[in-house]
């Protein structure tokens, strides 16, 4: 948490670039934003990571990413040049420990509007957005994105979606992401959506973007997250 990447829009339309330790003594009174909590994959903060980010800051949302590897001891949990991924079961629980750690941090803070928060994940992160379980207030959110996961799993705790009814979901996956070729694996989320709060599950069937793993570095899809985003900001 304390390592948390943070874009705050201002209120001359920059984005403030700045980490949660370097922010731990600043007086605040500007106003409050939207926030979106966004999770990395299994390799940790890279330049996609920052892709994603960015967007979100320019469309007004405060974004907080925190960095689960900044641990001095981390499991290492995939393998990025076989794509192959599991190989610590247990870090799940980890990131499940670090995503609600952060939602309720982040309603804390002065420059975040509390009652619209959102969780978007990538990848592990992804995994982690879906099967997290908000068993405190502080841990609802307005709605989840889901990036680059089918929600189908060997292990019963990778799989599905435990997301409250009052959260919609969205998820994005290639029919063909590389990662998730596995019998066991290949699929989409929509199975697990509640069918009448809002959700979508989206799969990429066709193009260039049918055999990818990040798909919102595609203007398309990153149309489509922020419309779902501004449909459930109160």
């Amino acid at each position: 948490w304390r390592h948390a990447v943070v874009r705050r829009p201002n209120a001359d339309t920059d984005i403030l670039q700045s980490s949660i330790e370097a922010l731990a003594d600043e007086q605040y009174s500007g106003m409050k934003y939207p926030t979106v909590i966004y999770l990395h994959g299994c390799t940790g903060l890279w330049a996609g990571s920052f892709t994603r980010v960015e967007m979100l800051a320019d469309a007004g949302y405060v974004v907080i990413a925190p960095n689960s590897l900044a641990r001095k001891k981390y499991p290492k949990s995939c393998d990025s040049g076989t794509k192959t991924g599991g190989l610590y079961r247990h870090t799940l629980k980890m990131r499940q420990q670090d995503a609600l750690n952060a939602i309720a941090k982040a309603k804390k803070l002065a420059w975040v509007d509390a009652n619209n928060v959102f969780v978007l994940g990538f990848s592990e992160g992804g995994i982690t957005v879906a099967t997290m379980t908000a068993r405190m207030p502080e841990h609802d959110v307005n709605a989840r994105v889901i990036e680059g996961w089918t929600c189908h799993a060997g292990w019963p705790e990778y799989q599905g979606i435990r997301a409250r009814v009052s959260e919609p979901v969205m998820s994005l996956v290639a029919k063909y992401d590389p990662w998730f070729q596995a019998d066991w694996a290949r699929g989409e989320c929509g199975a697990f959506m509640h069918p009448d709060n809002g959700s979508v599950s989206i799969q990429i069937e066709e193009g260039d973007l049918a055999y990818a793993h990040g798909l919102l570095e595609a203007s398309v899809m990153q149309l489509k997250v922020l419309a779902f985003l501004r449909k459930n900001t109160n």
